[in-house]
Parts: C-alpha cells; sequence; structure tokens
C-alpha cells in the first residue's frame, strides 16, 4: 500500500537575536559615539520603532533598560543589561553579520550577551487553536504606541523533553474531569487575557533540548502602556502550576523590561 508523505515544513521561516549591553566603566561615551546606524543601512534593517501591522521582514529594535526580574536561572548578563538590541532576518546569515558588526563596533566597551533562536511552524497548533490564539493576535504597532517590552526566557526540564510529543501537547490546552468540570486551565487559558493585548514572539532554540547556557525558549512582549499589569497577570497565571501544570517543568531567566527607543544614541544618552 502506498502511503502519504505530506508532513509540514519545520525548516525555519526567520532567524533572530537580542543583543544584551552592559556598558563597561567609562565607556559610555565611545558607546553613544559608535556608528551603530551604518551597520543597520549596510545591512538593509528596517527600525521596528516605526513599524505598524507587523514585523519588518529584515529588522532591528533599540529597547532601553526599566529593570529586571531575576528568577529559576542566574543570568547577569541579561539581568543587569543597560540595553537590548533585537536584530531579525530571514536567513541567520543577516543575523550573524549584525551581530559580528556590533562586537566589532562596541565590543571593547560593552559586555554582549547574545540570546537567539528561530522561528519554526507551531508544533502544537490545531486549526482551531490558531483561531483562538493567532488569529487575531496583536500585530507590531510603532513604538510610541506600543512602548513597553518585556524579554522572558526559559528552559524545560529533562523530565519535560523525555515526554512524547504527545503527552507535551496534553500541557497546552485544559482538563477536564468524566463530568465535564475543568480541573486546570493549561496554558492557552492561562494565557488567553494576552491575546488582544500584547505583540509576541518566540525564538526556538535550534536543537532541542538547547546545550549548557542557552535557553530553549525566548519569547518577547510589547505593549501599550495602559496593558503591562496584563502581561504581568499573565506571567502569574502561568506560573500557578494548579491553573497551569507546564509550568513544574519550566525553569526562567531573569525577565527583563524594557522601553522602546527610536535611535541607537538613545540608548545610553
Amino acid at each position: 500500500m502506498i502511503g502519504a508523505n505530506d508532513q509540514r515544513p519545520t525548516a525555519p521561516t526567520r532567524h533572530g537575536a537580542y543583543l544584551c549591553l552592559r556598558p563597561r566603566p567609562g565607556a559610555r561615551h565611545a558607546l553613544v559615539g559608535a556608528d551603530v546606524p551604518a551597520l543597520v543601512e549596510r545591512l538593509g534593517l528596517t527600525n521596528e520603532f516605526g513599524a505598524a501591522g507587523g514585523h519588518p521582514r529584515e529588522a532591528v529594535a533599540y529597547l532601553r533598560r526599566v529593570g529586571g526580574t531575576p528568577w529559576h536561572i542566574a543570568d547577569d548578563g541579561l539581568l543587569h543589561a543597560e540595553a537590548v538590541v533585537h536584530v531579525a532576518a530571514p536567513t541567520a546569515e543577516r543575523v550573524e553579520r549584525f551581530c559580528a558588526g556590533l562586537d566589532r563596533l562596541v565590543g571593547q566597551a560593552a559586555e554582549i550577551r547574545v540570546l537567539g533562536g528561530e522561528v519554526r511552524g507551531r508544533r502544537y497548533t490545531s486549526e482551531a487553536m490558531h483561531d483562538f490564539a493567532y488569529a487575531h493576535q496583536v500585530l507590531q504597532h510603532p513604538g510610541a504606541t506600543a512602548p513597553n517590552a518585556f524579554l522572558v526566557p526559559v528552559r524545560k526540564t529533562a523530565a519535560w523533553w523525555k515526554k512524547s510529543w504527545l503527552e507535551r501537547h496534553t500541557y497546552f490546552l485544559p482538563r477536564y474531569n468524566e463530568a465535564g468540570r475543568m480541573l486546570n486551565e493549561g496554558h492557552a487559558l492561562a494565557a488567553a487575557a494576552g491575546i488582544p493585548c500584547l505583540m509576541r514572539r518566540t525564538y526556538c532554540h535550534p536543537t532541542e533540548p538547547a546545550g549548557d547556557g542557552a535557553y530553549d525558549f525566548v519569547s518577547y512582549f510589547e505593549c501599550a502602556d495602559e496593558d503591562a499589569p496584563t502581561f504581568h497577570a499573565v506571567c502569574t497565571a502561568l506560573r500557578d502550576v494548579a491553573r497551569n501544570p507546564e509550568w513544574a517543568f519550566v525553569r526562567e531567566g531573569p525577565t527583563w523590561q524594557g522601553r522602546r527607543v527610536a535611535t541607537w544614541a538613545e540608548l545610553f544618552a
């Protein structure tokens, strides 16, 4: 008997990195004067600060520190970063060229911690879940409209990766008993309050699980000032293992909060 060969593509569609910068003592002036705009122009990157209706195809963004909250995984390079620069493109080569170029320009003036990954097809998303979680998701808006930025990197435990993909899938959905009473919400419902107001994107590590010192997933969120409390409420809901048992298998790096700015010079002014 002949079988179909109709697997969905798994090749990454986008690559990205967050470059977390900590100025070295006395080096702030050198950072402000670094010709990062020339690097951006040479690589043909579009500033996300002016984005309307979604992410630019080849993108750069500048995020200035507001604060950071430590969680399970110690990561001073992220927790204490004064600025984060985001770069994204359809190819890894373009992202790598930006990272190397920024290191040449400011590597003597700042410590750089790079968190990166790729965008792949959604593995646990049915058509119905797509309509619930993504069909009406918030697109990227200009920085003046949605100025708040949050980075939330996580690793899953070894026990999570030992589970089959079928079992892992169940943690994203609510669970019910035989009488139809909901036992817990699962990831999807615990995070549902953020769908109408939080712009979100996630980079996955190229391998699962990620190696030492890397994160399995790096999630990023943007929102308007009035919606920042919703971001924190969603995080609280996801961390409640009674509501979302998946989080028993999650170890978080620091949550970093920033403010979107329009130019490189504003990061260290």
